[in-house]
């Protein structure tokens, strides 16, 4: 890897180590999010209302994480309970609605507080809750309540609430235990909707003093409000209901959590969401960098055959079964005279005393083995015929004096 690579991949890495940093101490943004869970203590949870309800429970709150038809089979029925419904909707089903029903005949009670309900179950208690959109909906409003001994409970709602009130009740089974009044700003006209609407109902159901107790604001009990000085209002709400053993559901919740993949189960996590992230970035990198500096696999090129080592054999057999030794003497000397030109850069032409002592000394061989062979190649060449015995001293003589030399 060079210099500007080696760079540019420690500023990749700076970056990186510097988003994390950033993205780890930055205050986190505050979640608005409708919760209402037990669990949950963003301003929309209801993790304060459970804890004080656990502490001013006599008996131990027990815990519903399924739905109405599953999770009242699972309760005593010779025990008197009181279920807690808080969600900003509410929407049961048919088998739902059956099992709350026949749970509030058995002398149980149900207390529901949401914006809206639809379904089996408000067809059969004979309710509609409805919002005006256009007039009342985030307005500041007065809760209250009926009963004239409680006005000191009332609480004036400014912000995070949404005005929803009932349109339609059965006005012969339902009482009205509260009204919600929200505050006209301006002057409405055509408007046909009264500023005061019920917001909370007790419907006594069955023959054992079972009730559907249904409230219309929810937000009361969230954290944002149970901490700024509208925890009286709340406590007197669910102070109608039965001095019960209570359930309370975690099911119907709108900050349920739902873990559907692996993945998002990932990304839900922070500190998972970050080791993802940054496998990812490895990966890329890893791959880019890889990519640039990895080269192809380079072929095995099988080297070319000396082919002219194997023809000089062959032409050298050839001689030699023909008995041709002049002939390959002839050759053998002058391909060693060409070997000394090539090498050593002495002229052939004269073979003497001069040229014997230039030639032992480049090439580190003694005078004596030398004039040797020199003479002896003199003496080849002065013969017009030749004997295998001088072909064999030739080649001795060759071979003691080059020994890789040349």
């Amino acid at each position: 890897m060079d210099k500007r690579s080696k760079i540019a991949l420690y500023a990749i890495g700076t970056v990186i180590v510097l988003m994390m940093i950033a993205e780890v101490t930055k205050p986190k943004a505050l979640n608005w999010r409708d919760s209402y869970a037990a669990a949950d203590k963003i301003p929309l949870g209801c993790y304060v209302l459970f804890n004080e309800l656990k502490d001013v429970s006599n008996t131990p709150i027990k815990v519903s994480t399924k739905t109405a038809f599953e999770a009242l089979k699972d309760f005593e029925t010779d025990k008197k309970t009181v279920s807690l419904f808080i969600n900003n909707g509410m929407s049961f089903d048919k088998q739902d609605s059956e099992s709350l029903i026949k749970y509030v005949e058995n002398g149980n009670s149900v207390f529901i507080s949401t914006n809206y309900m639809y379904g089996v179950l408000s067809d059969t208690l004979n309710i509609r809750i409805g919002t005006d959109y256009n007039n009342f909906f985030k307005k500041p409003s007065l809760n209250s309540f009926t009963s004239p001994r409680l006005k000191t409970n009332e609480r004036h709602f400014k912000d995070v609430i949404e005005n929803s009130f009932f349109i339609r009740l059965d006005t012969l089974n339902a009482i009205a235990l509260g009204t919600t009044k929200v505050e006209k700003t301006e002057k409405i006209i055509n408007d046909t909707i009264p500023d005061t609407n019920i917001n909370y109902i007790k419907v006594p159901f069955g023959n054992n003093n079972g009730a559907f107790y249904v409230h219309t604001n929810p937000f009361a009990f969230s954290n944002y409000h149970m901490l700024n000085g509208n925890e009286a209002y709340a406590a007197t709400v669910l102070s109608f209901l039965p001095k019960h053993q209570i359930i309370w559901d975690n099911y119907y919740k709108s900050g349920r959590k739902i873990i559907t993949s692996p993945l998002r189960f990932i990304l839900q996590n922070q500190a998972l969401r970050w080791a993802f992230y940054i496998t990812m970035i490895s990966l890329i990198l890893f791959v880019i960098f890889r990519g640039k500096r990895t080269q192809r696999i380079i072929p095995v090129v099988e080297p070319l055959k000396n082919a002219t080592l194997d023809f000089t054999r062959t032409i050298g057999d050839l001689y030699y079964q023909h008995g041709d030794f002049t002939n390959i003497i002839t050759n053998k000397i002058q391909y060693f005279l060409e070997q000394i030109r090539s090498k050593y850069y002495l002229n052939t032409n004269e073979l003497n005393e001069s040229f014997i002592s230039k030639l032992a000394i480049k090439s580190s061989n003694k005078k004596e083995d030398t004039k040797a062979l020199i003479d002896y190649i003199v003496y080849l060449k002065s013969k017009p015929n030749h004997t295998e015995a001088d072909l064999i001293q030739l080649n001795k003589l060759i071979e003691s004096f080059t020994k890789s030399k040349i």
